[in-house]
């Protein structure tokens, strides 16, 4: 291993996630990940941070989640073009896009458990938490977060380097703060007592699940946390929540690794939103729970959403990333995982 120090947070991106076009007019446009790219790169930033094309997940990875039939007919539409639900399409890229964006957060998720990176952020789309086990809907085809989830807690995630083994985790915990509650990563854990699923969302608001009573059912009873929130709620609000509310429960959950569903359209300027929270106050909330997680050095990731304002959503990203790089600004660290031989799906190269 090499002594030449390495950025401790990692930035996980592929090209092929600009690829999925949904359609003209599309609220979930590869623009959004171009304007995200171009703050980082033109604000300096992308030089505080190590730089990771993830490889694509594998079907077992997505069969954790998703049903067998449901995987088989996303993967069949590869190089096709087909309208899921009034909200969801797919272009000829599609598939492939949604692969590494799962595969990021699977390579991400490594990384901070492997002790590789201290933190890090995968800008990827298709976003994913709306993705139920047998259906795609509200822009999502996979769900990211839960792939990821999933194969932390059994124990199957990409191993960052060689002779490194990652046990099974018993406690992964979800913190979802877009402005749609994330119905599927809900669905998708609500029996289970490994991951703990916290959302903080408008409601009553698309996609209309996401009630205070919905709270996990048979062994994962109390392992899901809702925090609906009327229209019109700004930073003081949800700093109030976060404290009140989603802290102590990440608490006593006693989290192995926390992943955040960090979506950005509760912001003040985007158009799909009705909340008022500004760039300032998701850093803040994200304070919140960095300063709790250092103290109990739990490995966390960032896992991309929502947000489609673009200016709202590159300022996001990118004072969420400043904060992280501020926080841990260089360490010793293993290389990303892989390494650079080529660049078709299932490969992994590293900056």
């Amino acid at each position: 291993m090499s002594d030449k120090p390495r950025a401790a947070v990692h930035w996980y991106a592929h090209p092929a996630c600009l690829d999925h076009d949904p359609g003209p007019g599309h609220q979930e446009r590869p623009a959004r990940l171009a304007a995200v790219t171009a703050a980082l790169e033109g604000g300096g930033l992308a030089d505080r941070v190590h730089r990771c094309e993830p490889r694509a997940a594998p079907r077992e990875a997505l069969l954790r989640v998703h049903d067998g039939a449901y995987v088989d007919m996303i993967l069949a539409l590869r190089g096709s073009a087909r309208r899921l639900d009034a909200d969801t399409a797919v272009s000829p890229g599609s598939v492939d896009a949604a692969r590494y964006a799962a595969g990021a957060a699977l390579e991400a998720s490594a990384a901070v458990l492997g002790g590789t990176a201290r933190s890090a952020f995968c800008t990827v789309r298709p976003p994913g938490h709306h993705a139920e086990r047998g259906r795609a809907m509200g822009f999502c085809l996979f769900n990211n977060v839960a792939v990821a989830a999933a194969a932390a807690v059994a124990g199957a995630l990409p191993v960052p380097n060689p002779g490194l083994a990652l046990a099974p985790l018993q406690r992964v915990l979800i913190f979802d703060p877009d402005v749609h509650h994330g119905n599927g990563t809900e669905h998708i854990f609500y029996r289970s007592a490994a991951v703990h699923y916290i959302s903080m969302h408008q409601y009553p608001f698309y996609p209309g699940t996401g009630a205070a009573r919905e709270r996990g059912a048979g062994p994962g009873a109390g392992y899901t946390l809702n925090v609906p929130l009327p229209a019109g709620c700004g930073d003081n609000d949800y700093l109030a929540a976060t404290d009140r509310l989603v802290l102590p429960a990440m608490r006593a959950f006693a989290p192995q690794l926390v992943i955040f569903s960090a979506g950005f359209d509760a912001h003040r300027r985007d158009p799909l939103g009705m909340m008022r929270v500004t760039t300032a106050g998701f850093v803040a909330l994200y304070r919140l729970l960095l300063d709790e997680l250092d103290r109990t050095r739990t490995p966390h990731l960032f896992v991309l959403e929502g947000g489609y304002s673009l200016p709202a959503l590159a300022d996001g990203v990118t004072a969420v990333l400043t904060e992280l790089v501020d926080r841990y600004p260089v360490d010793r660290l293993l290389p990303c995982v892989g390494t650079p031989t080529g660049g078709s799906p299932g490969h992994t190269s590293t900056g």
